[in-house]
């Protein structure tokens, strides 16, 4: 049987191949390209998650089942080409504010994750997620992936090493001579090198780069054998499957973790699935976005599962457009790139050994890929460029996103208010500006 022929079987019912102009061999390679682009995230969500105090290989488990299962879903439920994996950002609010600033245990931000998940399927199936969208301002949506930008770019030069803490001053330039530090460097300006020039799956290269010269330099474990690459025994969850705390989160607050896990999903997915659909012409004549309410339960679903397994929130990744870009059209894309993920699990001892001082530099570089929105962001209206500042700045100066969203959403609320431009300001705002400022009362 041909490829014309299969298509009119299994795969041309679900996927509609024919429908969509394309074919089982390019959805395949269109999904190998955005593996390619995506798996970094293997390495560098284990090592942040281990910030947390989660076990690394129970990390590694997780990441990978969660991305295969929620891709999986993507691809069959609502046919679109993207790939999910717990979302930069997220990961980085989870680990490092959650835990690290609020000194949470890991098990309530994991619960914190889960009413997440609830409330954006609520949000959902009730149509309030379209009336946040509406009536948070373009120039603060902008903002908020700029400010996220920065704060994983500050995540990243701390893990590299480039910046230390300072009494004096705060934050200051670390000991750049220190090989891991000078290593990092070189994975930086090594994977901005192939970024430039157009290398498919640059960030793992860079990767894999640091990690081999690290090895060779005795500044990470060496593999003794084919039992610290690959091994057919799974990587074991038990650490941390069903392990989230829920009345603790609960009891902390919901507008201090559970709202902005919901809030920065939101925004972060509807940008990330806007763009993507768009490229891949999934985007009807009057602006209606084929199958969009099917791709936002899959994600919520994924919140919530990803909260089980014992990961931060999972999200549709922007590198899906590498895939879509080679052809990619259906959900078999996405099918492919779960059964990549799957396949990952065998290499998980390999995964284990890649340091932090290697995967630092991506949160660099993906940092810098979320703040070239700020090109976009408006500040010849301060009453609209004030709040946008202080959206971004806040982030990682406070080491918060939470806290960007309060004094970005309440500022501009009171800016709007005291120059007359009230009427600017939809209901939605005023709540939301309002529970923030309950938040920081409540905090002290």
């Amino acid at each position: 049987m041909n490829e014309a022929a299969g298509q009119h079987g299994f795969l041309e019912r679900l996927f509609r191949l024919t429908e969509k102009r394309t074919t089982v061999r390019t959805e395949m390679l269109a999904g190998l390209t955005t593996f390619i682009s995506v798996a970094y995230i293997l390495f560098v969500n284990p090592n942040i998650l281990a910030d947390a105090g989660i076990p690394k290989e129970a990390a590694i488990a997780s990441t990978i089942w969660v991305a295969a299962l929620t891709t999986t879903m993507m691809g069959v439920f609502a046919n679109y080409p993207v790939a999910l994996a717990p979302g930069m950002g997220l990961n980085a609010f989870f680990t490092y504010y959650v835990v690290g600033t609020l000194h949470l245990p890991w098990q309530v931000a994991l619960g914190a994750v889960f009413f997440s998940g609830i409330l954006f399927f609520l949000m959902t199936l009730g149509g309030l997620r379209q009336a946040i969208i509406r009536a948070v301002p373009e120039n603060l949506k902008r903002a908020i992936g700029v400010g996220i930008g920065m704060f994983i770019a500050f995540i990243g030069l701390r893990g590299t090493g480039l910046i230390i803490a300072d009494k004096a001053t705060y934050v200051t330039l670390g000991h750049v001579m220190n090989p891991t530090t000078l290593l990092s460097l070189f994975g930086l300006l090594l994977t901005g090198a192939l970024m430039v020039r157009g290398v498919k799956g640059a960030i793992l290269i860079g990767i894999l780069a640091v990690t081999l010269i690290g090895m060779g330099l005795g500044l990470t474990p060496i593999p003794h054998g084919i039992g610290d690459i690959m091994s057919f025994s799974l990587p074991s969850m038990k650490a941390t499957f069903g392990q989230l705390d829920l009345a603790g989160a609960w009891a902390f607050g919901i507008f201090s973790i559970i709202f902005t896990f919901t809030v920065v999903e939101l925004f972060d997915n509807m940008g990330t699935l806007i763009g993507l659909t768009t490229k891949a012409k999934m985007v009807k004549p009057d602006g209606e976005i084929e199958n969009l309410d099917r791709a936002l339960t899959t994600d919520a679903i994924g919140t919530m599962m990803s909260a089980v397994f014992g990961t931060s929130t999972v999200t549709s990744y922007i590198e899906s457009a590498s895939g879509i870009a080679e052809g990619g059209r259906t959900g078999l894309t996405a099918v492919t790139v779960a059964g990549l993920f799957l396949v990952a699990l065998i290499f998980a001892p390999l995964i284990g050994l890649v340091p932090g001082f290697a995967t630092a530099p991506s949160l660099v570089l993906v940092g810098a890929l979320m703040m070239s929105e700020v090109v976009n962001v408006k500040f010849s209206d301060f009453s609209d460029g004030l709040p946008a500042f202080l959206t971004i700045i806040m982030m990682p100066l406070t080491s918060s996103i939470a806290n960007g969203f309060a004094f970005g959403f309440v500022s501009y609320v009171i800016l709007k208010t005291v120059t007359g431009a009230v009427r600017e300001v939809r209901p939605i705002m005023w709540l939301v500006a309002a529970a923030f400022v309950a938040n920081l009362i409540l905090r002290g």
